[in-house]
């Protein structure tokens, strides 16, 4: 299957998106104040848990969404289209 020039550069950006993302969302989640993701002792919560396997699996869907796109666009340049 090829992937057209567009299609390649799309899924490669937004692997690299999903990435940006992602870690944002984790860098505030454990940095949060709010007393969603840890509770008065400092443990960390249900809200927490769920939000980090949320995240956990977008980087692993972003990451392979990309890998697709490279491969796509690296099959373009081998080609020379």
């Amino acid at each position: 299957m090829k992937l057209s020039r567009p299609v390649s550069w799309f899924l490669l950006v937004f692997g690299a998106w999903s990435w940006v993302i992602w870690v944002t969302f984790v860098k505030n989640l454990w940095k949060d104040g709010s007393g969603l993701a840890f509770d008065d002792a400092g443990d960390p919560t249900a809200y927490f848990w769920v939000h980090l396997l949320l995240a956990i699996t977008s980087f692993l869907l972003g990451t392979a969404v990309g890998v697709i796109g490279f491969r796509g666009v690296r099959a373009l340049r081998r080609e020379g289209r």
